[in-house]
């Protein structure tokens, strides 16, 4: 019997391992992307054309493209290009099929509710979004918000007129997968 007791303890050793190490490389690769996202402002505030704007910004997939801000919860999250598992890792991921601010249709950002979204279950209507992109910042005010289901994509749609849609796993407090997601819906301040 003391064998099977053995044999626990060391699963048990090793998932504690195993979730520091995700923790550590999923904190280092938002801290990385971090540096570059506000680099990249740096140099496209400093260095663009002055009439260059939303049409003319281009981006490639899994770079750091800017940052999202959440006042009510002082957080400044990367924005990385793309929403597989390798650009989520890194930030708040823009879906490619997706427009920039002030295209005037929807831009969907992506998270893991456990990683960059941690406590937006603070979040409410009238809460603020701030995103920053090389060609300037743009203030979108929460004004809705649904849970669907994880496979339900109708999320993704035309809408119309400028939204920014933020997605993430829903509960919040889930462990493991989490069977739907809630979804913000933010319009433009101005």
């Amino acid at each position: 019997m003391k064998w099977i007791s053995n044999i626990l303890i060391i699963i048990g050793a090793a998932a504690l391992v195993f979730a520091g190490w995700s923790y550590f490389s999923h904190s280092k690769a938002q801290e990385q992307s971090l540096l570059e996202a506000q680099e990249r402002l740096e140099k496209g505030q400093s260095g663009t054309d002055p009439d260059a704007g939303p049409e003319d910004f281009k981006a490639a997939y899994g770079d750091a493209i800017g940052l999202l801000q959440v006042p009510k919860l002082g957080k400044e999250l990367p924005i990385v290009e793309g929403t597989d598992p390798d650009a989520l890792m890194k930030g708040v991921g823009h879906l490619t099929e997706s427009v920039f601010p002030g295209q005037n249709e929807q831009i969907l950002l992506a998270g893991h509710r456990d990683t960059v979204f941690k406590r937006f279950a603070e979040l409410s209507i009238g809460d603020t979004f701030n995103v920053q992109l090389p060609y300037g910042e743009f203030e979108y005010e929460i004004r809705d918000t649904e849970i669907v289901d994880a496979e339900d994509t109708s999320v993704i749609r035309s809408m119309g007129e400028e939204v920014l849609v933020v997605s993430t796993c829903y509960p919040f407090d889930a462990l493991g997968s989490a069977p739907e997601r809630f979804v913000f819906y933010a319009y433009p301040v101005n």
